[in-house]
C-alpha cells in the first residue's frame, strides 16, 4: 500500500510560512525558507523550472519521485493561486481538502469536503499506487490525528521567523517518531522520520 508523508520546509521555530501569507504570496514574508533550493556547493539540478542545490537535489528528487497525488488544505490552495489549475508537483494529482466548495477546480484537481480520511483515500486512488504527499499544517495535523501519516520530512532551515503558519497544530496526544535519516546541506538540514503507530 502507498505511504502518506509530508516534506515541508520549516523554520527552527516551527513555521512553514512567514507572516501574512495570502494569495500570490503563499509564504508571506518567509521566502527564506526556500533559499536552499537555489544555493548550494555542488552542481544543481532543475525540477519544474526550479534550480535545486546539488547537495539537496538527490533528497528532493527521491521524495518527488514517490508522489502520485498531493492533499493540500484550502488555505494552501488559495494562497498558491490554485496551483495554476494543476498541482505543485508537475505529474501528481491534487486533492483539495476544504469544508466549503472551492470556486475553481480543474480536471487535475479533486475537491473533498468530507474529511481527511476521504481526502487521503481519493489521493491514493488518483495516485495509482504511488505515495500521497501532504501540504499545509492543518492537513498534516488532521492526518496525524487520524493515524494516517507514515513519514515526516522536515527541511529545517536555520532561521527564526517569529510568526506565520505553524507546521503542526495542537495534537490530542504525543506522537512518537523514529529518526530514519539526517542530511546536512547548505542552508538546510533534512530530517526524515517514521511515525510510530
Amino acid at each position: 500500500m502507498s505511504k502518506v508523508f509530508t516534506a515541508l520546509a520549516v523554520s527552527v521555530d516551527g513555521y512553514i510560512t512567514g507572516r501574512d501569507p495570502r494569495a500570490g504570496y503563499g509564504l508571506g514574508d518567509g521566502s527564506t525558507l526556500f533559499d536552499w533550493y537555489f544555493d548550494g556547493d555542488t552542481p544543481s539540478q532543475v525540477f519544474d523550472g526550479f534550480t535545486l542545490a546539488g547537495a539537496s537535489a538527490p533528497i528532493f528528487d527521491a521524495l518527488a519521485g514517490r508522489v502520485g497525488a498531493i492533499v493540500a488544505g484550502r488555505n494552501t490552495y488559495e494562497d498558491s493561486d490554485h496551483f495554476g489549475g494543476g498541482s505543485p508537483h508537475p505529474a501528481a494529482h491534487l486533492v483539495v481538502l476544504s469544508h466549503r466548495p472551492a470556486p475553481e477546480i480543474s480536471e487535475r484537481q479533486t475537491l473533498v469536503t468530507t474529511g481527511i480520511e476521504d481526502a487521503v483515500a481519493a489521493a491514493r486512488k488518483a495516485g495509482a499506487g504511488k505515495d500521497v504527499g501532504l501540504m499545509g499544517g492543518g492537513v498534516v495535523t488532521s492526518a496525524l490525528r487520524a493515524g494516517l501519516v507514515d513519514e515526516l520530512v522536515l527541511h529545517q532551515v536555520p532561521v527564526l521567523l517569529g510568526g506565520g503558519r505553524p507546521f503542526f497544530q495542537s495534537l490530542p496526544e504525543h506522537i512518537r517518531l523514529r529518526l530514519i535519516d539526517v542530511v546536512p546541506a547548505p542552508g538546510v538540514t533534512h530530517l526524515h522520520y517514521a511515525v510510530q503507530h
